[in-house]
This record gives structure tokens, C-alpha cells and sequence, in this order.
């Protein structure tokens, strides 16, 4: 038997993490809206955009922690077994942000392609519909969906559950504009691919770009 105190600090702990973890989701749409609609404007500055968009996506999470504080205690319910499909969704969560980055450099996760000049980066342009990229165009974002269910799954924390409403409305129009800017890059290619792909939710059936031709 685990002591009620230490029980207690244990379900505080994991209901902080909780509240911080979905604190930093929530606020992935909002860097990259500040990414895409300014591509050429951060691609006209010299040096490293990152030095001034990561300071100011930090500055984010503390402004989104600071308004959300007050209701980090208040819960829609309170028991402990849902703690067994959060885990699982945690696990999938993982598991498809490791499948996801196989094909990819830590630079093109980054967006680095999006705000460094296609003439002076080195980073190559190529459509990737390979792996799990064949049933979800964008995996990575699914992945983000799964933490963030999982931490508001798990404690029952309204908070969590506010703020992964704000990230789904904000990704919404996130992956609208990221959708514009692949096919601006890779033209029909990436159009056929975005008809037979769904943008979050896997498909049932692989994409097979042979068959659109």
C-alpha cells in the first residue's frame, strides 16, 4: 500500500506535468503561425532565425501558463484508472513521432526549409510519402494530438482539456497554411498526395502514387 500522502504528491506531480506539458502543445500551432505566413520575412533576416523565435515561443509558455494557473486544480473527474489508456496514448504518441522523424533531419522537424533561403540552405527539397507518411500527411502532428489527449485523458484536468481544443481550432488553420506551402513547393505532386491523404487521422489504405497515373 502507497501511503496517502505519498499518494497524493504522486497524482499532484502527475497532474502538473500534465497542466505544463499541454501548456507547451498548445502553443505549436501558434510558433508555426508565426513561421509560415512570414517565410520571406524571416528568410530577408540575417543569421539564425531560431535565436529570436525560440525565446519568444518560451515567452509563449509562460504567458499561456500565467492565464491558465489559476484553474490548474479544477477537474471535470478525478479517478486513477484512466491513467491506463493515457499510458497508451503516450506510448502511440512516441512511437509515431519516432516514425515519423526516420526520414527527416532534426533541421527539416525544425522547418528550417520554411525560413532559410532554398538558394544557400543545404537542406534538400524532396516530397516524402514514404513510411508512415503513406496513410497520415502530417505525423508529427498527430503525435501531438495523442500527448495532449493523453495528459487530459489521464488526469481529468479542465485546463488540459481547454487547451487542446485551442490547439486543435489553431493547428486547423496551421496545417491549412503548411498545406499551401507544400504545394507551392511541389506543385501537382503534392496535391495528388494531399487527395489521397488524410492531414491527422490515418487512412485504411496506403497511398500508392502509381495508381493516380
Amino acid at each position: 500500500m502507497i501511503p496517502l500522502a505519498t499518494d497524493s504528491c504522486i497524482m499532484l506531480l502527475l497532474h502538473t506535468i500534465a497542466w505544463l506539458a499541454c501548456v507547451v502543445y498548445s502553443t505549436v500551432p501558434a510558433f508555426w503561425l508565426m513561421v509560415h505566413p512570414f517565410a520571406d520575412f524571416w528568410r530577408a533576416r540575417k543569421g539564425n532565425p531560431y535565436k529570436l523565435l525560440v525565446p519568444i515561443w518560451i515567452a509563449m509558455w509562460i504567458a499561456v501558463g500565467l492565464l491558465t494557473a489559476p484553474f490548474r486544480h479544477e477537474h471535470l473527474y478525478s479517478t486513477r484508472w484512466t491513467w491506463l489508456p493515457a499510458a497508451v496514448l503516450l506510448v502511440a504518441g512516441i512511437s509515431i513521432y519516432r516514425r515519423a522523424g526516420a526520414r527527416f533531419t532534426w533541421s527539416q522537424l525544425g522547418g528550417l526549409p520554411e525560413i532559410c533561403d532554398p538558394q544557400t540552405t543545404q537542406h534538400p527539397q524532396r516530397l516524402v510519402t514514404e513510411g508512415i507518411r503513406k496513410r497520415v500527411r502530417h505525423p508529427i502532428y498527430l503525435g501531438h494530438l495523442c500527448e495532449m489527449l493523453a495528459w487530459s485523458l489521464g488526469s481529468g484536468l479542465i485546463v488540459c482539456y481547454g487547451l487542446t481544443v485551442l490547439a486543435i481550432v489553431t493547428g486547423a488553420g496551421m496545417i491549412r497554411m503548411e498545406d499551401a506551402e507544400l504545394e507551392k513547393r511541389f506543385g501537382d505532386d503534392y496535391r495528388s498526395y494531399k487527395a489521397s491523404v488524410p492531414a491527422i487521422f490515418p487512412s485504411a489504405t496506403p497511398y500508392n502514387p502509381v495508381k493516380l497515373h
